[in-house]
């Protein structure tokens, strides 16, 4: 008897299944969702919860929310930027915050992306300056960037962008890995270990005022160390991803005039999965809603559409290009 119930419920959930793909009068089916009425859902990888692309993402995907139908978006704590492009190439993410040159670094095979090129990598947008900044203290004496021969510098985790930054810049300015002493640190240890006097310079990339910089320059009296003009310009040559900025004076406690520097840039990319469509959606959500992406972080007064594609170094979302182009 058990077994005849169950014949006959199983008959009755394959009827259900069957009526529900199609079959019978099609006056009576259920009205179907508009072809954009299902749930888009859209990860987006960010970086360390301590850092400045975790609460950006956060903001993002509330924007998103908000404003894309049928929108489902989140953003995940990952290991920023390198992470993040192996994120995308991989398709566990849909939208991700990296840097410029680490960008084009995946779209073009080279630096941590030697022979491994990610030629679906695409972009939506720059966002802002991060900033190269070289941080030292008033006792190491050290002024310029020639200063650094011979002295113990961080330049940032082994294959970083931070690394390549501070190796691009040394070799500009005529300085190799063989006339300073290399550390490999984060900028979190780097700032540490500058504090502990266990290093003289140290390479951040983030943007300012940089909560970890901060941080020191309660302890310590710090020196920002300028990139001067003839070396900027031969790295932006060189390498076009980079642009010239200016830390103001008082960004930091007792530091009280103006570091010349270079930058790099926050952006958002995808991949070419991503279709026009969505594409233009997300950009003219987030330029639209600016205001919750500076609740979220200061550094998003510097995120405007007419600098959006400023040192965009890979290939436009063929929707992001469109809304740019827009008046």
């Amino acid at each position: 008897m058990k077994k005849f119930l169950a014949f006959l419920m199983a008959f009755a959930v394959i009827g259900s299944v069957l009526a529900g793909c199609g079959g019978g009068d099609k006056k009576k089916e259920a009205p179907k969702p508009a072809a954009d009425g299902g749930k888009k859902f859209i990860n987006i990888a960010t970086g360390g919860t301590a850092g400045t692309y975790y609460p950006l993402g956060g903001a993002l995907a509330d924007i998103l929310n908000k404003n894309l139908k049928g929108a489902n978006a989140s953003a995940q704590s990952t290991g920023a930027s390198v992470a993040n492009v192996n994120l995308l190439k991989e398709g566990k993410v849909d939208i991700a915050f990296i840097q410029n040159d680490i960008a084009y670094y995946a779209a073009t095979g080279t630096e941590m992306f030697k022979d491994k090129k990610v030629e679906s990598l695409k972009g939506l947008a720059t966002l802002y300056p991060e900033t190269v900044q070289i941080v030292t203290t008033k006792k190491t004496g050290i002024k310029t960037v020639a200063d650094l021969k011979g002295k113990r510098v961080a330049v940032g985790a082994a294959g970083s962008g931070t690394e390549a930054n501070a190796r691009q810049i040394l070799n500009i300015a005529g300085i190799t890995y063989k006339d300073i002493k290399p550390q490999y640190l984060s900028f979190g240890e780097a700032a540490s270990a500058l504090k502990d006097g266990n290093v003289d310079a140290g390479f951040v990339v983030a943007g300012f005022p940089t909560a970890a910089i901060q941080d020191l320059a309660t302890q310590h009296e710090v020196v920002m160390v300028s990139v001067a003009a003839d070396i900027a310009d031969k790295l932006i040559a060189k390498y076009p991803y980079y642009t010239k900025v200016t830390i103001p004076a008082k960004t930091y406690n007792k530091v009280e005039t103006d570091t010349a520097a270079v930058a790099v840039k926050c952006m958002l990319a995808v991949t070419d999965k991503m279709d026009a469509d969505t594409g233009y959606a997300v950009v003219k959500a987030l330029y639209g809603n600016l205001d919750r992406m500076k609740a979220a972080h200061n550094v998003s007064k510097n995120i405007t559409k007419e600098t959006g594609k400023d040192g965009m170094s890979i290939k436009l979302n063929a929707g992001a290009e469109k809304f740019f182009n827009e008046k």
